[in-house]
């Protein structure tokens, strides 16, 4: 009841947040722009469309979740009402978990409308949509989890400029983590292919959870694969939320 009552606190209070409409608008103006640009450009307009549509929902998804995770924590400690939050019979895990699942509440939500939006505008233009749009939502959902996790994690022990930083680094290095695995098997050295061995596993892979190229070719991947996938970002969720817990319970506040 504790942890169902910080993120509901966590939820409203995101949701209002001007930012989270901002970005959103921002998300379906491109969205209803990419039938305009579509027109503009020399391919298959409907391909086009449904790319731009995608990568405006993947980017501004992407946003909501770094610039709300970065100051949930802060917030608290800066303006000192952390204090009496934990004066009362609250642990400090119960209270980072509030938080996490307010914001991925939030996100949901987000990402629902876009979708919904997204998906309607398909269907009016008369694009064809399939179920693999909705296992790309999924996938988006779980990588939309670890970038939350780890938007807490440094705003935990961070400011919110360095929090957001750390956090777009970590996810820019999450798509491109997966190329370590190949160079690994063509360096000689054994120390410098464990480091390559270490990184890639320490590392979420956030490129697992790209279904674009999957949709362009219309192709859905296998049901072990959505299964697995889905596991790992549940894992990674749960590891980096478990290292935010120690380090908040650890902290000194002053």
């Amino acid at each position: 009841m504790k942890i169902k009552t910080i993120a509901l606190n966590t939820f409203r209070e995101a949701v209002r947040n001007k930012i989270f409409y901002l970005l959103i608008f921002f998300a379906l103006f491109f969205i209803f722009s990419a039938k305009i640009i579509a027109l503009l450009t020399v391919g298959d307009t409907d391909k086009i469309v449904v790319d731009i549509g995608l990568a405006a929902i993947n980017f501004f998804s992407v946003l909501i979740s770094i610039f709300t995770g970065i100051n949930l924590v802060y917030k608290e400690i800066d303006k000192k009402t952390i204090f009496n939050i934990l004066s009362k019979p609250v642990k400090r895990s119960e209270f980072l978990l509030g938080k996490f699942f307010g914001l991925a509440l939030t996100t949901m939500l987000s990402l629902f409308l876009m979708a919904s939006i997204f998906i309607g505008f398909l269907l009016v233009t008369s694009i064809e949509i399939s179920w693999i749009f909705i296992i790309y939502f999924v996938y988006l959902f779980m990588e939309l989890l670890i970038i939350i996790s780890i938007s807490i994690l440094f705003s935990s022990f961070s400011t919110p400029i360095l929090s957001f930083v750390f956090t777009t680094s970590i996810y820019l290095v999450g798509h491109v983590v997966w190329t370590l695995n190949q160079l690994k098997d063509r360096i000689i050295g054994g120390f410098a292919k464990t480091v390559f061995y270490l990184t890639y596993y320490a590392f979420p892979n956030l490129e697992k959870f790209n279904l674009k190229s999957s949709i362009m070719l219309g192709e859905t991947p296998p049901v072990h694969q959505i299964f697995y996938t889905i596991l790992y970002g549940i894992f990674f969720t749960i590891a980096i939320m478990s290292v935010s817990i120690f380090i908040f319970s650890k902290r000194d506040f002053k």
